[in-house]
């Protein structure tokens, strides 16, 4: 099957997914919009018509061929059931969303209730946090991709809030696909955001006060290790908002960005 008919057919069954199932599909809005934008152009259906544009800021952006290799790691966990109870619990999936060809990979630990409903990472009170740090940054949040270790919301018993960190074996089961998408974006810089998603990524458990703001090697790739913006939430410390702020200007010194004096001064 040729890319344009696969996309059809991956739009034609989300689609189906809508309309008979009673929660929407596991793709994120931005997902469909880049799926979208790649596929031919239809005379029907509830997608707008498009056409492949090749000079099309998005398709310079991020080329078909990663579109296309997301989509399909996308595709495969929107059905996966590895974790029986996470496939049972959750709304959706949550895949991750960002520019294909990003400089900086932002990688949390799982989707709470605010992610598992929308069907993007960070979308909450931490998310929002971290899309004013990203944009301190001098980044638009599109331009960074954000990812989670977890694609699934951790389920938790019947009538309790809140959430729970993911289990060793769940994050054994899914980080799979996060390698995936770590070898297709092929970021400069990974942001480990928390002790969570370090221990998924490097199997290492310490305090984050020892990790954090420390480089790591993650297969090659320089890794940043930060705190989790719900730290700082919970942590309105002047003095910790800073260490994140300076982990931060590690990250752009690393990419070779210039850091202007207000940057410098900046707390968050």
């Amino acid at each position: 099957m040729h890319f344009p008919q696969a996309l059809e057919a991956v739009l034609e069954t989300l689609e189906r997914m809508r309309d008979e199932r009673a929660h929407r599909p596991c793709a994120s809005r931005s997902a469909l919009d880049a799926l979208n934008q790649a596929a031919p152009a239809r005379s029907s259906g509830n997608l707008r018509e498009t056409k492949i544009d090749p000079t099309s800021p998005s398709l310079r952006r991020a080329g078909s061929d990663k579109i296309e290799q997301l989509a399909s790691v996308q595709s495969r966990v929107c059905a996966c059931t590895k974790c029986p109870n996470l496939a049972r619990t959750r709304t959706q999936t949550v895949f991750g969303v960002g520019n294909p060809d990003a400089e900086i990979m932002f990688i949390g630990e799982a989707p709470g209730a605010d992610e598992d409903a929308q069907g993007e990472p960070f979308v909450g009170r931490a998310g929002q946090l971290l899309t004013k740090i990203i944009k301190a940054m001098g980044f638009a949040r599109e331009e960074v991709y954000i990812a989670n270790i977890l694609k699934c919301r951790p389920d938790v018993p019947a009538g309790s809030f809140g959430n729970r960190p993911p289990t060793p074996r769940e994050m054994q089961t899914c980080r799979p696909y996060l390698m995936e998408q770590i070898d297709i974006i092929k970021p400069k810089v990974i942001v480990a955001l928390g002790a969570v998603a370090v221990e998924g990524l490097l199997g290492t458990r310490s305090p984050m006060r020892e990790l954090r703001g420390r480089w790591n090697s993650f297969n090659g790739t320089p890794l940043m290790i930060t705190y989790h913006p719900a730290y700082l939430l919970r942590n309105q410390s002047p003095s910790e908002k800073r260490k994140v702020w300076e982990d931060m200007m590690q990250v752009l010194e690393r990419l070779e960005k210039p850091i202007s004096e207000k940057q410098r001064n900046y707390f968050l």
